[in-house]
């Protein structure tokens, strides 16, 4: 299918079961290092099968077909929630290597039963917050010797971090986690020395971007329920000040009769007096 349809994208999955074979490859002898490089080099920067389908050309694929045979009708989708992410079988990457570079292990890929990685004065990026597993627990393996290595798992993942720092860092803070019913777990182990293993939980883009979403179309709600505090609120205060105001005129008006009684009263008893005298 690759050779019909070269002009297809190849995926993260398709570049990374090249990836594998030029492992296999190297660890049998039949690539030196250069040449591994090299091809992992165009491996990586490769968009279609036609450039994928050379790299492994002369190579052994153990029977099996490198760049995969694309299916031209839709399949349906997998059942919703984390069974449809459990999906058995074989994982689609099993290692990662930096050797004074990087790699990355993200997107729409099988996490296997056990996965193994190892940075040498380099990076890596292990996301599974888009991952299928193989298993329902799985072992993600990180070794850093003066370099870093980061796991990334999406909320409802239990997590059990068993990895140890040696002048370096193991990051135990998302360990102990409760996860979602039927949730995988992920054994996270390894070693550190003069490097870093993190281990953080986020949320997919997509799933940021829906949050965001969501915040935008409750601004208006907030604002009409703020206005709405605000005008109860100042009715309020404004009821406490009329009432304020119409007792202070009362007591005006009580002061200024209770004055006119007693100049009426000093008023008659003058006339009195005036007219004992008289």
């Amino acid at each position: 299918m690759t050779d019909d349809a070269p002009e297809l994208r190849a995926s993260d999955a398709d570049r990374e079961r090249v990836a594998e074979v030029l492992r296999d490859a190297l660890a049998e002898g039949r690539l030196d290092m250069t040449e591994f490089e090299e091809r992992l080099d165009a491996t990586y920067r490769a968009r279609t099968y036609g450039e994928l389908a050379p790299i492994t050309r002369d190579l052994p694929v153990g029977g099996a077909v490198v760049a995969p045979t694309v299916s031209m009708t839709k399949e349906p989708a997998a059942a919703g929630g984390w069974a449809g992410r459990i999906t058995g079988g074989e994982g689609s990457s099993s290692w990662a290597v930096a050797v004074m570079s990087g790699f990355q292990r993200k997107g729409r890929w099988t996490v296997p039963r056990r996965f193994t990685s190892f940075a040498f004065w380099g990076g890596g990026e292990i996301d599974l917050r888009e991952a299928d597993f193989a298993d329902r627990e799985v072992v993600v393996n990180c070794v850093a010797i003066m370099g870093g290595v980061d796991v990334i798992v999406p909320p409802g993942v239990e997590v059990d971090v068993r990895g140890v720092g040696f002048m370096g860092d193991f990051d135990h803070r998302e360990s102990g986690v409760p996860g979602d019913p039927g949730a995988p777990r992920v054994i996270v182990t390894g070693f550190a020395f003069w490097g870093g293993v993190g281990v953080r939980r986020k949320v997919t883009r997509a799933e940021r971007q829906r949050q965001k979403e969501e915040r935008r179309q409750e601004k208006p709600e907030r604002r009409a329920a703020t206005r709405e505090l605000h005008g109860s609120y100042r009715d309020d205060v404004e009821g406490v000040h009329r009432r304020m105001l119409d007792g202070h005129r009362d007591m005006l008006r009580e002061h200024r009769d209770e004055r006119r009684e007693q100049r009426e009263l000093r008023r008659e008893e003058r006339g009195r007096r005036r007219r004992d005298e008289d």
